[in-house]
């Protein structure tokens, strides 16, 4: 059997799966603090869009309960509409599973609210169908840190791949040399990357620029 941790992203093989980022289900989150877990998700969606990666973005309930996708995840992709769905476990959406399949991509990086259900649900489920699967941990969040650390030790188990987004990020860069993607990269960095965004604007200004 194939070691797919041993594998390293490629923007050219993957697609990233954003679900049910909407007000109602923030409310509810315990696990990481919700602003942190916001630009978390921003950063990796603008992440997405830099490297081409298909990115599907899916609601719960949006009129009824939850409320519409946040506006800053919307803002990264304002052409594309949430798929909206009823079931808790997205993958038995049959518009989102066209939605996946259609973008021919077997490598899914998933991201939701919450971790114990919306998330752990379809990635079991993709698995399942033989996807490979990477939860971005610290863009997914639970109603307590023990529903989440339990969902993700829980998809570990069964064979999804851990990661965060800033190491899809960098992954998917691979090399600083790559200049397609660079600029956009630092400034994703500078805007979603914390105290490391906060050095890379330093070096910007300390630092003489290349000759």
């Amino acid at each position: 059997m194939r070691n797919y941790s041993n594998c390293l992203l490629d923007p050219s093989d993957a697609a990233v799966v954003i679900i049910d980022h909407q007000p109602q289900m923030y409310f509810g989150i315990e696990s990481i603090s919700r602003g942190t877990l916001l630009n978390n998700v921003v950063g990796l969606a603008k992440t997405a869009q830099a490297f081409k990666v298909p990115c599907i973005l899916s609601t719960v309930e949006a009129q009824a309960f939850s409320g519409m996708l946040c506006s800053k995840l919307q803002t990264v992709y304002p052409d594309i509409v949430p798929i909206d769905r009823t079931c808790i476990n997205a993958w038995e959406d049959v518009k989102l599973k066209r939605a996946v399949e259609g973008t021919t991509k077997r490598k899914i990086i998933l991201a939701g609210l919450w971790t114990e259900a919306c998330v752990t649900f379809p990635a079991l489920s993709m698995l399942s169908d033989g996807y490979e699967i990477y939860v971005v941990s610290d863009a997914c969040g639970g109603v307590s840190r023990e529903a989440h650390y339990a969902a993700i030790r829980r998809m570990t188990q069964a064979g999804a791949i851990p990661v965060t987004w800033q190491q899809v990020m960098l992954e998917f860069q691979r090399d600083w040399n790559n200049k397609s993607t660079y600029n956009a990269v630092m400034t994703i960095i500078k805007e979603h990357g914390g105290a490391y965004g906060l050095g890379a604007e330093y070096a910007e200004t300390m630092l003489p620029p290349k000759a």
